[in-house]
């Protein structure tokens, strides 16, 4: 995939609206965040692209000549570029012999780079091809998935497209957020403030009028309702190239009425009419494993009919002494809200 979303100025200006920085070199887009003036860590999300027949040894090597083209354009207090590598595996083993391998190839290619323990960018997925027909995607699902969408249909579950624009936006935002925090806290997730979701719709309806078809952005929110009262919602992202499922929540009732997998369904036949070559349900575990407290967002992003991709993650290349202590905090704080916080919300 050639333009990833997280590399358009559409996302990276909406990300500087909510505390980072974009500079850009070698034709990469770079988020850079200072941290009470005492450094800086900077953020290379989904680039640069691997060409088609590169070796992995080339790669690297281009990766850390990429390396030397941004770091003059940085602060002089940045710990580490952080390169989320765009590079999709269709099985977990090929991403984990890649990830292997990798210490070799920095030696080869004296290129100091190293995996970091926490990733930024979801590195497993499911991707839908939308050049398919409704009748092949309905087909492509899994008979339950097929069912409850027209079980929800049956039993009068409506979905509504929200935009900035739409007469009233703040009350459905408001509905979204409620529906968010009652997802947040049965699920043990961190949410943004509101404030960061209203932006990013406000933005995406400016976006969707950019006079280029490649700058073009449309961010919406979908909300499924049953008899006026909203069950679930989600926030999409459709660009020429993707279609993105970035948040998504639901409530505790009426969940026998399957909200989720109609409002899915039509973000996905709205995403194909708009041009979008695949719709990308952005994150769940890595694995079928029954014993990961994930599983059924697993099971409920496959059950679709799309096609499993695995990234390698986050990998850095340390521009100071200090890096180690921070990697050494960054695995404290992720232990903390992952595990501490995550039990103590679910209780």
């Amino acid at each position: 995939m050639k333009n990833r979303f997280q590399q358009t100025d559409f996302w990276c200006d909406f990300k500087c609206a909510h505390g980072w920085k974009k500079v850009s070199a070698g034709g990469i887009n770079i988020l850079t965040r200072t941290f009470k003036k005492l450094f800086s860590i900077s953020y290379v999300p989904l680039a640069p692209e691997k060409s088609e027949g590169e070796s992995d040894e080339e790669y690297i090597r281009r990766v850390g000549e990429l390396t030397s083209q941004i770091k003059p354009a940085l602060p002089k207090n940045t710990l580490c570029i952080r390169y989320d590598l765009p590079l999709d595996f269709a099985t977990c083993d090929e991403r984990d012999s890649f990830v292997k391998s990798l210490s070799q190839i920095a030696k080869k290619t004296k290129v100091n780079i190293k995996k970091n323990a926490v990733d930024i960018q979801p590195p497993d997925s499911t991707y839908l091809d939308l050049s398919k027909t409704e009748e092949e995607l309905l087909s492509g699902m899994k008979n339950k998935w097929r069912y409850n969408v027209r079980y929800a249909e049956k039993h009068g579950v409506t979905v509504r497209a929200v935009t900035s624009s739409s007469p009233d936006f703040q009350k459905d935002l408001d509905s979204f957020y409620e529906l968010y925090k009652t997802t947040a806290s049965r699920d043990g997730i961190g949410l943004h403030p509101l404030s960061y979701y209203k932006d990013l719709l406000e933005r995406g309806s400016k976006a969707e009028k950019a006079e280029s078809a490649a700058q073009k952005t449309k961010i919406t929110l979908y909300i499924a309702s049953h008899e006026g009262e909203d069950l679930a919602a989600i926030i999409t992202l459709f660009q020429e190239d993707e279609a993105i499922y970035l948040y998504g929540c639901s409530g505790n009732k009426k969940r026998n009425l399957m909200p989720a997998y109609l409002v899915q369904w039509t973000a996905i036949r709205d995403a194909k009419a708009y041009g979008s070559k695949i719709y990308d349900f952005y994150g769940m575990p890595p694995t079928n494993d029954e014993n990961h407290p994930m599983h059924g967002l697993y099971l409920f992003k496959t059950g679709f009919g799309g096609a499993e991709v695995h990234r390698p993650g986050s990998f850095d290349i340390p521009l100071s002494p200090l890096y180690g202590l921070y990697t050494l905090a960054e695995k404290g704080r992720a232990f903390w809200h992952k595990k501490v916080m995550k039990k103590i919300r679910g209780r």
